[in-house]
């Protein structure tokens, strides 16, 4: 058990997560969660998808206002973080004051890109992120008649989505040559496209912005294929930045997030990260990745508990993700880079089928619309690491683990 306080810098779901885990132990190490929102820590998936339609009422909150204090958990809201003193053992906040440390876990997640054009920083342009991002986005969708998103991923397309239903204007401009392309395959790309289209949002594919025009308040958006779309406001959904500077100025090696391995721990041992702002190694021992999700965030966090408190962890967790558009939900397992083979179950013009990703015949990812009846399945699967037979498997009427004809070996740590 360590000296205490554990000490976690960000609460979002990893922080908060970690939080609770390590006050479950008996005997708890003492903790401190600190977090520069004033606001007590909710749940992030709403912030593009209730709170758009519904407005604040809709947030969630992580857990009840009392609950922190009740479980010893001396949650410091409104106070940043602002350096990791390792030779000292502390960390330093805005007001100048030191809190010791045993450990420090940074969870700060990540932070929406802007865009780097002319008219970039004009009133009416947004971003989403947080809360308050959330709540300007959803007053602003009420009032204009003409919304411009700038990229075509899970958080674009979901405002899209919920300023259509408003009864918006919608034009979506995205650099890519299809929709999504980071996070799914070709067949779930055009079928979102189809659903985008049928709600009059208007799409341009393989372009990009030059600039923003306006006086004050943004106009216009001038795309890089020299066509102007009015726009009463505009939202960038471009990716995210990952809050690594806390790491970077205490000396620790980041690259796109703060680099850790298979337990989550920096270079120094006593210096964890989880959730959106650290890169780990790829499960298959090549590489590293930085993965943006709750579930991601929820598993790391667990990961890093049993760490600290000793406890002998062998937990792999297959990272998922989803978006919900149009009242259509798509739910995705794995990870698809690297495929080699996609097939696909069901009938996607029905608006309810899977589509697998195979990389040598193993499952790898799989994604399902408007259906979960392979989703927990074929998770199961992609973590065995299971080969199946490819024309059993584009048969939906076949059951998915009648499909596995062997078990890979495992390479490379786990």
């Amino acid at each position: 058990m360590p000296i205490s306080p554990v000490v976690i810098i960000g609460a979002g779901h990893a922080g908060v997560r970690l939080a609770v885990a390590l006050k479950s132990a008996s005997p708890a190490p003492s903790v401190v969660l600190l977090d520069q929102d004033q606001a007590f820590p909710y749940e992030r998936p709403p912030l593009s998808k209730e709170i758009l339609k519904d407005g604040p009422d809709a947030i969630v909150k992580l857990y009840k206002d009392e609950f922190y204090a009740e479980h010893g958990i001396d949650l410091m809201r409104g106070r940043m973080a602002t350096a990791i003193n390792r030779g000292l053992r502390t960390v330093e906040l805005a007001d100048g004051s030191q809190i010791p440390y045993s450990r420090v876990i940074v969870a700060t997640g990540a932070r929406a890109r802007k865009i780097p054009v002319p008219g970039g920083s004009l009133n009416g342009v947004h971003m989403l992120r947080t809360l308050a991002d959330a709540q300007d986005i959803h007053r602003a969708i009420g009032r204009c008649r003409s919304i411009v998103v700038i990229g075509g991923g899970y958080i674009g397309l979901e405002v899209a989505a919920a300023a259509a239903e408003a009864g918006q204007d919608v034009t979506i401009i995205e650099a890519q040559d299809r929709l999504m392309k980071r996070v799914t395959g070709e067949h779930v790309s055009r079928y979102f496209e189809h659903l985008h289209r049928m709600h009059n949002v208007k799409i341009l594919l393989q372009t990009g912005v030059s600039e923003l025009q306006g006086v004050d308040r943004v106009g216009r958006v001038i795309a890089q294929d020299g066509s102007v779309h009015p726009a009463d406001m505009v939202v960038v959904g471009i990716g995210v930045q990952p809050n690594d500077e806390i790491a970077r100025a205490s000396g620790l090696a980041c690259q796109d997030g703060i680099l850790v391995n298979a337990q989550f721990r920096t270079e120094d041992p006593d210096v964890y990260a989880i959730g959106d702002v650290a890169r780990s190694p790829n499960e298959n021992g090549t590489g590293s990745v930085r993965l943006e999700s709750v579930q991601n965030a929820s598993a790391q966090a667990l990961a890093v508990a049993d760490d600290i408190l000793g406890i002998q962890s062998v937990k792999h967790e297959v990272p998922w993700f989803w978006t919900t558009q149009y009242g259509v939900r798509l739910q995705t397992a794995g990870l698809l880079h690297g495929h080699d083979h996609v097939v696909v179950r069901g009938n996607i013009e029905s608006g309810r089928f899977a589509v697998l990703y195979l990389k040598e015949k193993r499952l790898v990812a799989i994604d399902n619309v408007g259906t979960l009846k392979d989703f927990m399945i074929g998770k199961k699967l992609i973590a065995s690491r299971a080969i199946l037979d490819i024309e059993k498997a584009g048969d939906p009427a076949v059951k998915l683990t009648e499909t596995v004809t062997a078990f890979e070996e495992t390479h490379g740590p786990r």
